[in-house]
Parts: structure tokens; sequence; C-alpha cells
């Protein structure tokens, strides 16, 4: 190997080994969380304000509540940011996490074909679900756990529909985020229970729109909650809760409201201090 050659390799090793090293000791932490939050854009405005502000980088993990716990309860984040409330509870009272504080709500909607032919339309989101049963108009179900999906299982429940019985083509579970799931009831036009966030982002709606809305039911609440460093060692608790004290902070809270499309904000925050 001639010198050159040899300099050019020492210089790359060099070169890698800083790279590595600058990675390694990147400040940064990981957070499980609903695809809704990351598929409504809301995470793209909201983390490069914090991590401009505190210097840590935030690394979201982005799948259905259920799962985002899961995730958390094997050790694999460090703060947990979802909305299902009696899961997040189950979460704390088995000691996976710290505390739960609430951040910001929106609300769900029933989606579905411009045309209604369930005639479904309406503020009673039970009333809806019954219709849509007795037509067996298509309906897309993101059957994967989440907090949509959980709370969809409630209102079903709530309006008097055995899914086990009453479960046929007419119903479709696609065990997808919200993003794929909408994507799905675009195709087939059929009828879908979305968050508002994550609808007001979605571009490819084809002749859907918003069926059933304002029902004080659809209440959606957001969570968050450090991973209890107890049950693992290595979750990063200082950073953590520094994210945790920012997001319901007046700066966090305000960045949340600012965050619109078209005019219209997703996300309503509500953080108790």
């Amino acid at each position: 190997m001639t010198a050159r050659r040899l300099l050019c390799f020492a210089f790359t090793a060099a070169s890698m080994l800083a790279a590595a090293a600058g990675y390694a000791q990147e400040r940064f932490i990981t957070v499980s969380s609903t695809t809704s939050t990351e598929q409504s854009g809301l995470f793209g405005h909201l983390l490069p304000i914090f991590e401009k502000a505190s210097g840590i980088k935030v690394r979201v993990v982005a799948l259905g509540t259920g799962q985002a716990l899961d995730l958390a309860r094997r050790g694999d984040a460090d703060v947990v940011f979802v909305h299902d409330k009696v899961a997040e509870e189950k979460f704390i009272n088995e000691g996976f996490g710290v505390k739960r504080q609430e951040v910001m709500y929106n609300d769900f909607v029933v989606v579905g074909p411009k045309a209604d032919p369930a005639k479904a339309a309406g503020r009673d989101i039970l009333e809806g679900l019954r219709r849509i049963e007795a037509a067996k108009a298509s309906f897309v179900s993101r059957g994967d756990k989440s907090g949509t999906h959980a709370a969809e299982l409630r209102y079903w429940k709530a309006a008097g529909v055995d899914l086990d019985k009453a479960k046929g083509p007419w119903y479709r579970d696609t065990g997808s985020g919200m993003g794929p799931a909408l994507n799905t009831a675009a195709s087939m036009n059929a009828y879908i229970l979305a968050d508002r966030g994550t609808w007001l982002s979605f571009k490819n709606r084809g002749d859907l729109g918003i069926v059933v809305e304002g029902d004080q039911k659809l209440f959606n609440q957001y969570g968050v909650i450090l991973v209890n460093p107890a049950k693992h060692a290595h979750v990063k608790q200082a950073d953590g809760q520094k994210f945790i004290d920012w997001v319901v902070s007046d700066a966090g809270q305000k960045a949340i409201a600012d965050y619109k499309i078209g005019g219209e904000q997703l996300f309503f925050p509500n953080a108790k201090r």
C-alpha cells in the first residue's frame, strides 16, 4: 500500500470513528407514541421546538397505543405519549409508568361516503354505528389495539352491537395505523372511526367526508408517562422528565395550540400543572 493510500485509509477510518463517537454521544430520548400524533404532523411541528430549547433529540416510535405501551413495558422507550386512559392507568398500576399527566385532547369523528348509504349522519355516535351495522355498509377498523381501536370497540358495545356475531364481509379489520386505515376506507368508500387530527391532515380522501361528529362520547384525551426506571434502569429519567415538563409547560402547550392545518386547530392543550 502506498503512503498516499495509507494516509487516505487512516483519514477515512478516523472520520468514521469520529462520526460514530459523535452519534454515540448524541443526547436523545425515545418516545413510544400513537400513530395519530405522528401522522397528523403534530410531532413534525412540536419536536424541533423542544429540541432547540433543550438540546435533546427525540426519536419517535409510532404504533397503536396498545403496542406503544407494550414497547415501553419491554423497556424500549423512555416516555409514552398515547390516548387510551384505561390502558394508561393499567400501565401505571402495573408499575411500568411513574405518573400519567394529561397533555391535550381532540375528538374522534366517523368518516364515510358523502352519499351516506347507511343514513348514519348526525351527532349520535351510537345511533350512527347501529345504522351502519343494520345496513351492512362497508366499515374499516384499525384492528390494531390502538387507542382509536379501543374507542371503536367501546362504541360498538355501547351501541348494543355484538361484533362477534355481527361481523361479516361488511366489516374490514386492517391491523394498521390511522393513515393506512384511512387509505383503505377511501379505496373502499367505507365508513371508519378516525381521530380528527389525522383526518384533517389526510390528503387521499376520495369521496369521504365527516358523517358523525360533536357527540361528547367522541372526546379523545392524550396522556404522557415517564417509563419507570425502577423497572428498567437504562431509562433516561432526567431527559425523559424534561420532555414531559416541557410538553405540559406554557411553551409546550402553546406549541400544541399553534399547530393548525388550513387554519383549523388539530389539538387542544389541557395540561393540569
